[in-house]
């Protein structure tokens, strides 16, 4: 059960991510929608989907679970470092600074660290498809932003240093209470000495 509600989950939030690649289709449907109208539905819709997810991915793993192949002890470590640099990535996509500026795309570049290092450290069926939905659907998101001819919305204004910092700080914030509260107390899963 756990797992067929993760992957319905999957469907409609990288479903949803996915459409707003198809620029034609979504300029239709705001079109048809209005602006309002797309923006609270595509929230719903990912809310929904991450909700999904979590919900599914937690009670797969703690009632489902389905090993394909047992990860060695070093490629959790290796996970657990590469996390660190996609927390921070993914916090720079929205704290725009220099990580910005040299990385262009940094919050699809956090998420294929974070979904290739769970696959590294994840040899279950429920991980492989989280984990591989997930780095397939930024691999592709990120080749489309190269043949797209829009901006896809206004430029946000890239700030200095100070901003990595911030993004920095706020990445290493963010990591702990993923690895220290997320983790454990709502999948379930521990990360840090496990």
């Amino acid at each position: 059960m756990g797992l067929i509600v993760m992957i319905l989950g999957l469907v409609l939030f990288l479903g949803v991510h996915a459409f707003t690649t198809q620029r034609n289709a979504r300029a239709r449907l705001i079109a048809s929608m209005g602006e309002s109208g797309y923006k609270i539905s595509y929230t719903v819709v990912s809310l929904a989907g991450l909700v999904l997810i979590v919900w599914g991915f937690a009670h797969y793993h703690a009632s489902e679970f389905w090993p394909v192949w047992t990860p060695p002890t070093f490629l959790k470590h290796i996970n657990t470092a590469l996390m660190l640099p996609a927390v921070i990535l993914v916090v720079a996509a929205y704290i725009r600074g220099r990580i910005y500026t040299a990385v262009k795309h940094p919050m699809l570049a956090g998420v294929k660290l974070w979904a290739f290092g769970h696959l590294l450290a994840n040899g279950d069926l429920g991980g492989i498809i989280l984990f591989g939905s997930f780095l397939a659907w930024a691999v592709f998101d990120r080749i489309s932003l190269k043949r797209r001819s829009d901006s896809g919305g206004p430029p946000i204004p890239v700030g200095g240093v100070s901003n990595d910092l911030i993004a920095i700080v706020v990445g290493i914030i963010a990591y702990l209470a993923l690895a220290f509260a997320f983790h454990p107390i709502v999948l379930g899963i521990p990360v840090m000495g496990s």
